[in-house]
């Protein structure tokens, strides 16, 4: 072929390669319905606030550094699956809305990591500082959750044992807390607590912290207050998103070790 004047080899190649494209896509496009196209090319908006982090493909975890591959975009890893992670749960008859992920930083989310930690399989370990909750796992990855910490003067440190569980516990305020905050009362251990559901501060499940036999009053627990994840703002308890509360939940045997850090 010999290519005219007005037309250079690199105006060909572009023309060539667009025909293919365009092609391509018809091909296949006309294998897809219409609402499964729909949701594959939705639009999605960008959060500077999640930016600035790449994902490692081994494990899906977002970590701290530059985007590599292009711009960074803010956006959740893996949507439909982290939708369905989040989303609304009818649980022992308790209605647990869907917890809106793409408002949190995205190294929160549920998600299996490497265990650096040499601890043996079935412990938990709370990292205070960075906000994550690991469960060590046997295949040498920690299934890695984010959590909400108590504020400072409240947080409790050191090693114990998971002494037992509870599904959609009753809340009951030590004394001391009613102490600083009367309006409590009516939820007081001798009141017999909040009964159980979504408003309860220890949410969908709980998992009670002893340390030599003693009772150390904190708790791994769930919350309907998803904004919470990733700080400082509880009376002294690690917090999690419900769902993942659950998830924990029953991955977690009676008497497993924890260490808070």
């Amino acid at each position: 072929m010999t290519l005219s004047k007005s037309l250079s080899r690199r105006q060909f190649l572009n023309l060539s390669g667009l025909a293919v494209a365009s092609a391509g896509l018809a091909g296949c496009t006309s294998s897809m319905n219409t609402d499964r196209f729909r949701a594959e090319t939705a639009p999605y908006f960008r959060n500077p606030a999640l930016e600035g982090r790449f994902s490692d493909p081994r494990y899906g975890a977002e970590l701290e550094g530059p985007v590599y591959g292009g711009e960074p975009s803010g956006l959740p890893p893996q949507s439909a699956y982290y939708a369905e992670m989040y989303g609304p749960k009818i649980d022992d008859g308790f209605n647990i809305p869907a917890v809106p992920y793409e408002q949190i930083d995205a190294r929160y989310y549920r998600q299996e990591v490497p265990n650096t930690f040499g601890e043996r399989p079935g412990t938990i370990i709370v990292d205070t500082g960075e906000r994550f909750l690991y469960l060590i796992q046997s295949d040498g990855s920690a299934m890695r959750y984010g959590v909400g910490i108590g504020r400072e003067g409240f947080a409790w440190s050191g090693r114990g044992v998971i002494q037992w569980k509870q599904k959609w516990p009753r809340w009951k305020p030590p004394n001391e807390m009613v102490a600083r905050q009367p309006q409590l009362a009516q939820y007081s251990i001798a009141n017999g607590g909040m009964p159980p559901g979504i408003d309860n501060p220890l949410g969908a499940r709980a998992m009670y912290i002893f340390q030599n036999g003693e009772d150390t009053l904190y708790r791994l627990h769930g919350s309907p207050e998803w904004q919470s994840i990733g700080k400082a703002v509880s009376s002294g308890c690690v917090r999690l998103i419900n769902q993942d509360v659950i998830d924990l939940y029953d991955r977690v045997r009676t008497g497993a070790p924890i260490l808070v850090i």
